[in-house]
């Protein structure tokens, strides 16, 4: 078998686990959120502002955040008082269905309305992998660049909403905020685009009611490249050595190396559970 097909059966089985796990929560009444980013867009601030504010409306949320080493962001978004529970993939760059499903089980909270899913900070592998989501949030701060759409269409083309993170570094940052949004509808025409930032609180009520719209069966905007219910867009990816990702078993998919860590994590107002010990509460590093 090539590598291509190698690369096509493995998304293609990808897919097919997704969609059974968005049937499955979807009869739980559980809509999942899928955020996707570059490292440091400061999606984990954010997320952590649209948990709280829920978890102040009485709106019965939980978090999955995932990374290849460190629990940082679970203690960070544990916070907010809703349930998080930590995803190590041991160097694997991107989530699966699989994990995310291996993950929920016996875990989610029976009330849980909404599931956010904070994934690996990486906008090439994780935006060929359906994670069994009802929304897909691709996020962008101001100080990455008016063409990072255009660099990463896979990513930004299979969005149902776009983000802009970071507002309050606009002006330093020279961002050209009306480039950005043309080159956002040249790969994905159409698609809202949100202004936010962490530090103010702009934004974070209209995530939170795009991710409860969703929840209550609102359709979403419809992307050319889908990656839900009609058909899963799997880009060729190449990192700087023109070597693909995404498909690669040499890339991490094997279940030796693609194997994952989860640990739940309390909020500071509640216990721990017994068989993981609370964690210590260190000055959080403000992002906006």
């Amino acid at each position: 078998m090539c590598r291509s097909d190698v690369k096509q059966a493995v998304l293609a089985k990808n897919d097919d686990l997704a969609a059974a796990l968005r049937r499955d929560l979807v009869r739980q009444g559980v809509a999942v959120v899928n955020l996707l980013s570059s490292p440091g867009s400061g999606k984990t601030e954010l997320l952590g502002r649209v948990l709280a504010r829920a978890v102040e409306r009485g709106v019965p949320v939980a978090a999955l955040t995932a990374d290849l080493a460190t629990e940082n962001d679970a203690v960070r978004l544990a916070r907010s008082g809703a349930p998080v529970q930590q995803l190590l993939t041991d160097g694997l760059c991107h989530l699966e269905a699989r994990q995310v499903r291996r993950r929920l089980a016996g875990w989610l909270p029976a009330d849980t309305s909404v599931l956010f899913v904070e994934n690996v900070g990486n906008l090439v592998c994780p935006a060929s992998y359906d994670l069994g989501e009802t929304l897909r949030i691709v996020l962008m701060a101001v100080t990455e660049g008016e063409d990072k759409p255009l660099k990463y269409p896979t990513a930004f083309g299979s969005a149902h909403l776009v983000v802009i993170t970071k507002t309050d570094l606009a002006e330093a940052a020279g961002f050209d905020e009306g480039a950005f949004r043309a080159h956002v509808h040249r790969v994905n025409p159409g698609v809202e685009i949100v202004r936010s930032c962490a530090r103010t609180g702009e934004g974070v009520d209209v995530v939170l009611e795009r991710a409860l719209a969703a929840r209550d069966g609102a359709p979403p905007h419809r992307p050319p490249l889908a990656p839900h219910p009609h058909g899963h867009h799997h880009g060729d990816h190449d990192d700087a050595d023109g070597r693909e990702h995404g498909g690669d078993p040499g890339h991490g998919h094997d279940e030796g190396h693609g194997r994952s860590h989860a640990h739940d994590h309390a909020s500071p107002d509640t216990e721990a559970r017994s068989d993981h010990p609370a964690h210590s509460d260190p000055a959080s590093t403000q992002a906006s």
